[in-house]
């Protein structure tokens, strides 16, 4: 006898059978035995949880003469007809490959013959949601008006695409995911009966990898044993589910959280090279985020709010990963990103400084004593300075650039980035330039803050990068301005030193220096050329009130 599929082999005969739908199973014994039989069901839930199956038990118990509290008997000619589908009571079509008016209008006919051996004609019509908009008319036409005797069991894995005069009609039941620990035991028990030997970490494995559906919990094992030799080992199941050890995450997770970026390059190079799937590392990575934000805190290297972050780098990689086939790059630039991420930006100087600011102000205000000198001179000369090393950046030349900078270019500039970003076909400059904004920008410059100093680096090096960018921008505005990398803690202490410079230059000097001169050629023309300095600096945050 030819080999038979784990899937197939043990597929359940019985209710008490289904593996982690009880609620279904003990709701449709009740109606058997009570012998409250309605004309259509319809059976929703992801693949692989048994809908399937239960409609065959369900044709089964219903016409079985040996029925026993709502349980087939699985012996009689009824039975094993429904069992090896030769039963022509019980009709089974998959809607994928009939979904046409004519498929559905044919079982409407036939739908009004009379069962031939068993007590009931049931139709079961798998991935319902395939049928066509007539199909579904012609559908609801039979449901309307149901031949005695004649049961539909539909069963779909979109129960959203289902029109709503058909749910309307039919009894609905909900299959739900299978749980890791369910399966888990399911396949051990399988093994047990088949006499393999196995690690528990293994099945736990296939079990989380199966993502709630049976069915492909037992196809990864099949495969798993056809591979294996003494039983079933962890080293197989990792290599059969694509997923990544917990000793590599470990290990990964640790390079990262102390911001050892070449270290954690180096570790993703590993893995990478034992063939595992960029996709699947993504996803399992976030997986173990998930367990460090429920274990203990006084267990974990860093923060929960730090996890979060990381969380949110990952899932936006993710996106980027499902659309590119550069996955290796997007993986890359993920790894600095998380490695780079625990460098905030300390903004409890920043604060107080405002905060010192607004009530000077406030107090001058009220005593009607207003003047631009600041009552503390330390104040006005205290300077915001980065955490970082910033040495891939010069600080003269950014404010260079600050000085040209516009409100117009930098509004027209972030129009057009994400379209700049998806017109790198290649992966890399999407990846790159992922979770990045053009802050301030002139027709020759852009500044753009990173959220990793390392990539900010990288960009500055990458020659291919700029001329694409600059390419792009050309194309898509007009220009094409060079790119300044910053961090975004860079940007914040370039740009409030630069401010308060600027307001240095107005209050302490009375003639205009060389790059004021313009600005203060008339009070009018000073305030105009300051707010338009302002929002090119701060964009749509500057309130322009009116005296």
């Amino acid at each position: 006898m030819s080999y038979q599929a784990l899937y197939r082999k043990y597929r359940s005969q019985r209710f008490d059978d289904m593996v982690g739908q009880e609620v279904v199973s003990k709701t449709l014994k009740n109606a058997i035995v009570t012998n409250q039989i309605s004309h259509a069901y319809l059976f929703s839930g992801p693949r692989g949880t048994g809908k399937t199956s239960a409609a065959k038990i369900f044709a089964k118990a219903i016409n079985c003469p040996n029925q026993v509290v709502g349980e087939p008997c699985n012996h009689c000619e009824i039975c094993q007809g429904v069992t090896n589908g030769s039963l022509e009571d019980v009709i089974e079509l998959d809607a994928a490959s009939n979904n046409g008016v004519d498929e559905i209008r044919e079982i409407r006919d036939k739908s009004t013959y009379a069962p031939s051996r068993a007590t009931y004609k049931v139709y079961i019509i798998d991935e319902v949601h395939m049928l066509t908009t007539g199909a579904f008319n012609a559908l609801l036409k039979t449901l309307e008006e149901p031949t005695e005797n004649v049961v539909f069991v539909l069963a779909t894995t979109e129960i959203q695409k289902i029109p709503a005069t058909i749910l309307s009609r039919v009894q609905r039941f909900a299959f739900r995911a299978i749980t890791s620990v369910d399966i888990s035991q399911h396949l051990a028990d399988i093994l047990t009966q088949e006499a393999v030997t196995f690690e528990t970490d293994a099945i736990d494995l296939i079990a989380t990898a199966a993502d709630g559906g049976m069915r492909d919990a037992l196809s990864t094992l099949d495969q798993a044993l056809s591979f294996s030799e003494n039983g079933l080992t962890l080293d197989v199941a990792l290599l059969v589910t694509g997923a990544i050890s917990k000793q590599a995450l470990a290990a990964y997770i640790k390079a990262i959280s102390e911001e050892k970026v070449e270290e954690a390059l180096a570790q993703l190079d590993q893995i990478f090279g034992d063939g595992k799937n960029m996709i699947r590392f993504t996803e399992d990575l976030m997986g173990h985020f998930r367990d460090m934000l429920l274990a203990d805190p006084a267990t974990l290297p860093i923060a929960k709010a730090q996890i979060f972050n990381w969380i949110d780098i990952a899932t936006q990689t993710l996106q980027t990963l499902k659309q590119t086939t550069q996955e290796k790059i997007a993986a890359d630039v993920m790894t600095m990103r998380l490695s780079e991420s625990l460098k905030t930006v300390d903004y409890t100087t920043v604060i107080a400084d405002l905060q010192a600011q607004v009530a000077d102000l406030s107090h001058k205000l009220t005593s009607g004593e207003f003047t631009t000198t600041p009552t503390a001179p330390a104040r006005a000369e205290k300077k915001i300075t980065a955490k970082s090393s910033a040495s891939y950046f010069s600080k003269d030349f950014v404010f260079k650039a600050l000085s040209q900078a516009t409100n117009e270019a930098r509004t027209a500039i972030q129009g057009a980035w994400e379209e700049v970003i998806n017109s790198f076909d290649s992966g890399f400059g999407k990846s790159m330039l992922q979770s990045t904004s053009a802050v301030a920008a002139s027709r020759e410059f852009v500044v753009v803050t990173f959220e990793s100093e390392f990539i900010a680096q990288k960009a500055v090096q990458n020659e291919e990068l700029k001329v694409q960018f600059g390419n792009y921008m050309s194309n898509i505005v007009g220009f094409a301005p060079e790119i300044i990398a910053l961090t975004s803690e860079d940007w914040l202490a370039i740009r409030t030193e630069y401010a308060a410079l600027q307001k240095s230059k107005r209050t302490d000097s009375d003639a205009p220096s060389d790059m004021d001169q313009e600005q203060e050629t008339t009070t009018k023309g000073s305030d105009n050329q300051i707010i338009d300095q302002a929002q090119a600096l701060f964009g749509d945050v500057v309130e322009i009130i009116a005296d």
